[in-house]
């Protein structure tokens, strides 16, 4: 570890001590309009090596920071346009460089055999979020949208798939804007079936504006696919395979034509994966009031899982006028897996004798189907930004899910002691949501502007889980476990947000949103039912003050809710083995949050953030256990209050013009007081993360990537976690004239992603450790295709907000 951060430290002040000036200017297209999104790229005179890149602000703006004295050209690029470059300019000891305006002049030419590629920064740091660019990345060949967000600055993700954002849990993931209505496992398996090569951006909101929803603890993590908007038809090919201890592989097709006021897009994907899990559990099981040792288990179980799933999407925008544009959206998911345990567990005595051995074959079926409507409307109102948008969906969930639980029995010479049962579950699940939005951006002026909005949205969930035991033969209806779940929820909310100047170095931004709840649950099979309403307000403020051309601040605020997952409501039993199970809670209640951040930016080359939050009736993970019947069950509940204080820091620089360097370190205390089953529990941690990601350039084809990750010791809830890390690389090559992209990477190079952790609290006392199918072998290829003209700027709205680029397309 000391070496670890001596590294990082040393890396840190040489990321400091290189960074000096900075130069700005503004990029125009066809009759001085921005071009937003266009990439800008810093070259040292006299071999025109690539320094820095930057996208363009909507208004046109870019910023290079942190600039050594040297000689440069500034060159702009994008889609539709001729590359332009700046003359060549001296940057001294102290100066700042402000740059005429570049004008970009429209490519009007055939696109038949060209294909338009442009490199982004791994890393974006900006005001109120962190963006990743996905295909910055080799390492990202083959893998899934979890594993991109597993090594991703500040996320985490635990052994049962869910994740948290700067080491806390309760984030919202959406997909292109949107909800993607799916938590915990759930969510994990979605987002293994998601490839990397869909993906376009990543962006990590801590503080969300008031625009978003207020759901999420800490956060949100905003998944976008890639779009294109061209003149004429483009899009790309893509197939991988990978290798670990069984095979995974994925394919994926885009494509997209645009043609006068229409523009149609389509994606299909394919994921195959074949995966492998050991976990061991060791248990002690304790006397309620003395506390000695009753019992001791020693279970391991063997699990292999393989599925096959298939992601669509069939889009259309149809531009009415320059002002005005219509779009739909229509996707489809399906999944099919096959998950099977082989699980032994050994009970001994308090002094460690065998008395007896228990052997579980555990198997389900799974099948995943969703379809997701989106309808939307754009109606610009000025050339400064105000508009008039509306989003529609309607999504619709449905999963059966075959169980079968074989037990057998064997005293501590191997001998059968009973006659084995069998436990077979038919879990069905249909989820239906309704949803409709509206927003209102208003430029008061060039420098402020006003925002407002609606939205209404209804879920219905139906669980009925039922059960059935085999007694000699005859199969049984087991009442005990079985269980039907209804349950409803409608949310009603409203915002208003006003950003702008507040002076020559200070701008602020203050939002306000209203959320009205109504959840009902009703258990069929027990009669017991729930009624909550209850309406929050939800504040957010920004402000930021630009002290000099060399350092920024940003202090931002908002409360956030935790609502639960409709999963985590439902009552249902599902069994790893005769003794292990997870249970739901209907009796969960939401947990509400307030956060503070203060940011310091310098140079843009390295920005510090100081977080401080504070959270009632915390939603965790606790265990619980009978002791009669030698039963440990998992399941959420509101177990306590947190407290978190944390301090990060992020590095993005370019040591050399071979070599790019982007290192996250965030350290966090976190501290839960509460009580859990009616003993009162106060737990405690600091905890350290370790990203970085360092990318080099061998000529004009070759490119290989170095990335990591390490977390040290941590609490979650009443979770103890040891650590964990992993080391990954990767290699790229430019082939067909840059057409084609061949890549191979080495995941978990030296298979240390191994998740080890307990829980000892009140008479809980149970250790863990599980070694996943981690370190694999990708090799992948991207062929990408275009043909057509470019006679104006491409449209690239699609009846989404303005700060969104693509609302209406997601991947449910």
């Amino acid at each position: 570890m000391n070496r670890i951060f001596g590294s990082l430290a040393a890396l840190i002040v040489i990321h400091c001590g290189i960074a000096a000036q900075s130069v700005s200017g503004y990029v125009k297209g066809d009759n001085t309009r921005a071009v937003h999104g266009a990439t800008l790229t810093l070259h040292r005179l006299p071999d025109s090596a690539a320094v820095k890149f930057v996208a363009a602000a909507s208004n046109g703006q870019y910023q290079f920071e942190g600039i050594t004295p040297a000689r440069y050209i500034v060159s702009a690029s994008a889609v539709g346009f001729q590359r332009v470059f700046s003359q060549p300019f001296e940057v001294g000891e102290a100066a700042t460089i402000s740059l005429p305006t570049l004008q970009l002049v429209l490519n009007v030419r055939s696109m038949e055999g060209v294909t338009v590629t442009s490199k982004r920064p791994l890393v974006e740091q900006k005001v109120d979020r962190t963006v990743i660019n996905v295909e910055a990345s080799v390492t990202n060949v083959g893998s899934s949208a979890l594993d991109v967000l597993e090594k991703s600055p500040g996320v985490a993700v635990d052994k049962d798939g869910n994740i948290s954002l700067k080491g806390k849990a309760g984030v919202i993931v959406l997909i292109d804007g949107r909800t993607t209505h799916l938590a915990g496992n759930q969510l994990a398996d979605y987002l293994r079936t998601l490839n990397a090569s869909q993906l376009d951006q990543i962006e990590l909101m801590t503080n969300p504006p008031a625009r978003y929803d207020a759901a999420g603890n800490s956060g949100i993590i905003n998944i976008k696919t890639k779009k294109n908007r061209q003149l004429g038809y483009n899009g790309s090919i893509s197939g991988s395979y990978g290798q670990g201890r069984y095979p995974k592989a994925n394919e994926s097709f885009n494509f997209n034509y645009r043609k006068n006021k229409f523009n149609l897009f389509s994606t299909v994907s394919h994921n195959y994966y074949h995966n492998y899990n050991r976990l061991a559990i060791q248990r002690r099981f304790r006397d309620r009031n003395t506390k000695e040792i009753l019992s001791v288990f020693d279970q391991v179980s063997n699990m292999q899982a393989e599925g096959n799933s298939v992601n669509t999407k069939l889009g259309m925008d149809y531009f009415a006028s320059r002002n005005t544009s219509f779009g739909i959206v229509l996707t489809g998911y399906l999944s099919n897996r096959d998950h099977g345990n082989l699980n032994i567990t050994d009970i001994s005595d308090p002094a460690g004798a065998l008395v007896n051995q228990t052997r579980a074959a555990t198997g389900s079926r799974q099948t995943w189907k969703n379809f997701s409507s989106n309808f939307n409307f754009r109606q610009a109102l000025d050339s400064l930004g105000s508009e008039l948008t509306a989003d529609a969906d309607f999504l619709l969930y449905g999963t059966k899910n075959n169980q079968t639980m074989i037990n057998a029995y064997y005293n501590e010479n191997g001998n059968t002691i009973r006659k084995a049962d069998t436990l077979l579950g038919n879990l069905p699940q249909q989820i239906r949501i309704y949803s409709a939005k509206s927003d209102f951006v208003k430029a008061i002026s060039k420098d402020v502007r006003f925002e407002a909005g609606v939205k209404a949205s209804y879920v219905k969930t139906d669980n009925n889980a039922q059960y059935d035991s085999i007694t000699y033969g005859q199969q049984v209806p087991d009442r005990n476990r079985s269980n039907h779940f209804l349950y409803e929820e409608n949310i009603n909310a409203a915002y208003v947000n006003l950003s702008g100047s507040l002076g020559k170095k200070w701008n602020g931004q203050l939002g306000l949103r209203l959320e009205n709840t109504n959840a009902r649950g009703n258990q069929l099979t027990s009669g017991q039912k729930f009624d909550r309403h209850y309406t929050q307000l939800f504040p957010t403020a920004y402000l930021q003050y630009k002290a000099d051309e060399k350092n920024s601040f940003v202090m931002n605020y908002g409360r956030r809710i935790r609502r639960p997952d409709y999963q985590s409501l439902n009552p249902f039993i599902n069994f790893l083995d005769r003794y292990t199970y997870q249970q739901g809670n209907p009796d969960l209640r939401p947990q509400f949050s307030h956060n503070i951040e203060l940011s310091h930016s310098h140079r843009g080359v390295v920005t510090t953030t100081l977080n401080y939050s504070r959270t009632n009736d915390i939603i965790q993970q606790v265990i619980e256990q009978n002791e009669d019947r030698n039963e440990t069950y998992v399941k959420q509940a509101n177990i306590a209050r947190q407290r978190q204080l944390g301090l990060a820091v992020n590095t993005s620089l370019a040591v050399t013009k071979w070599w790019k360097s982007n290192v996250f370190i965030n350290a966090f205390n976190n501290r839960f007081d509460g009580m859990v089953n009616d003993t009162f529990v106060s737990v405690g941690a600091t905890t350290v993360t370790l990203n970085g990601s360092q990318q080099f350039s061998f000529g004009k084809s070759w490119t290989a990537e170095l990335s990591a990750f390490y977390r040290t010791a941590g609490v979650e809830g009443v979770i103890r976690s040891r650590p964990v890390g992993m080391v990954t690389a990767g290699f790229s090559r430019q082939l067909m004239k840059g057409k084609g992209t061949l890549r191979l990477t080495v995941r978990d190079i030296f298979y240390t992603q191994r998740f080890r952790g307990s829980s000892r609290y009140s008479n809980i006392d149970a250790a863990f450790q599980e070694n996943r199918d981690s370190r694999v072998m990708n090799i992948g290829f991207t062929y990408r295709f275009s043909k057509g003209k470019i006679n104006g700027t491409p449209k690239r709205r699609t009846g989404s907000a303005v700060d969104e680029q693509s609302r209406i397309s997601g991947q449910n």
